[in-house]
């Protein structure tokens, strides 16, 4: 795993933050290659249940031009690349106080990665932000036989989120993970 240090970050190709979109270029070098393009894009999220949240995706642009989250890359110096996707998530706050970003777990692999991150970078991290976790749950009704459902009739999951819990073990990981700015 990495430690994060905002002071060794790569140098931004270009970047533009914007409420409703949010992008920041760089390279990052690669064990097994040369430098591979990194885009960072904060977009908002949607949740009508999660108000002011903005997902924030990272990976190389594919053919489309959109970010591939799902290509495993191996870099030459992950706390750099971190570095400065944290820097750009604090500059985003900086600018939109009262907004949130989130970070998706969207498979085991890069749900045990965020969580890694948080719990290693604790106090780095604590510095600058407030973290939460968001886990996913479906209400029981009181007659103990049906789930609360949507207007399709699938099970209605809401998100909760919760103070990040330092204690929490990679066997019991979130499945978002929320940067506030730190409040006073």
């Amino acid at each position: 795993m990495f430690r994060i240090n905002l002071e060794n970050a790569y140098d931004i190709l270009w970047g533009e933050i914007d409420p409703e979109l949010s992008i920041v270029e760089f390279n990052a070098p690669q064990k097994n290659s040369g430098p591979i393009l990194m885009r960072v894009r904060i977009e908002p999220y949607g949740d009508p249940l999660l108000p002011g949240v903005y997902n924030l995706s990272l990976g190389p642009p594919d053919d489309n031009g959109e970010i591939d989250d799902h290509v495993r890359l191996r870099h030459d110096d992950s706390g750099k690349v971190y570095a400065t996707v944290i820097l750009f998530a604090l500059a985003f706050l900086t600018e939109f106080p009262d907004a949130s970003i989130g970070l998706d777990g969207s498979n085991d692999i890069r749900a045990n990665l965020y969580h890694s991150m948080f719990l290693l970078n604790k106090e780095m991290m604590s510095e600058y932000f407030d973290a939460v976790g968001v886990d996913w749950y479906v209400k029981l009704l009181r007659n103990q036989h049906d789930v609360e459902r949507d207007q399709d009739g699938n099970p209605f999951f809401k998100p909760r989120p919760e103070e990040f819990d330092y204690t929490r073990t990679r066997a019991d990981l979130y499945r978002y993970y929320i940067l506030q700015l730190k409040s006073n």
